[in-house]
């Protein structure tokens, strides 16, 4: 579900991640990262949500499927909302993953952000702005084949 979707209308409005994955699997890239800055709870449904909620109404674990090259980075669990940085002007993980790539998530300073660094940078912001400005659990995901996950450690 989009930012401006509407879940009474999610035929019209939405978007299936299936699709997404399906055609991302298609394409012959060496590695493949998706940033989702939306929430997987179906929380608020096709109910009124919180202003600054980010919903989309699936659960991530069950419906994925992953291609071996393929890495997901998820702005909350599958039961949480996802907020919106008001103040920013972005989500608060879109916000924290644009600083992370501008610098900040290069922890080991070579010039180089992978991919473990980056989300090492994100998770620990977006929880703790979540929990102090919103008052909100917000634990971003990192879900990747355990193949390439053993790959990228076996390439340091």
């Amino acid at each position: 579900m989009p930012y401006d979707g509407d879940p009474s209308f999610i035929e019209q409005t939405g978007y299936p991640l299936k699709k997404l994955y399906e055609s991302l699997n298609k394409l012959p890239a060496k590695e493949i990262i998706v940033a989702l800055d939306s929430c997987f709870s179906g929380a608020g449904g096709k109910s009124v949500i919180a202003k600054g909620a980010r919903p989309l109404v699936m659960n991530l674990e069950q419906d994925i499927k992953l291609s071996k090259n393929m890495i997901v980075m998820s702005a909350s669990s599958g039961d949480q909302i996802s907020s919106t940085y008001e103040e920013k002007g972005h989500g608060l993980f879109t916000y924290f993953m644009l600083k992370g790539l501008k610098g900040e998530g290069d922890a080991n300073g070579d010039g180089k952000i992978e991919i473990g660094e980056l989300f090492s940078y994100i998770k620990p912001q977006v929880e703790r702005i979540a929990r102090k400005t919103y008052n909100n659990e917000q634990s971003p995901q990192l879900i990747a084949p355990i193949d390439l996950i053993k790959q990228k450690l076996t390439e340091k």
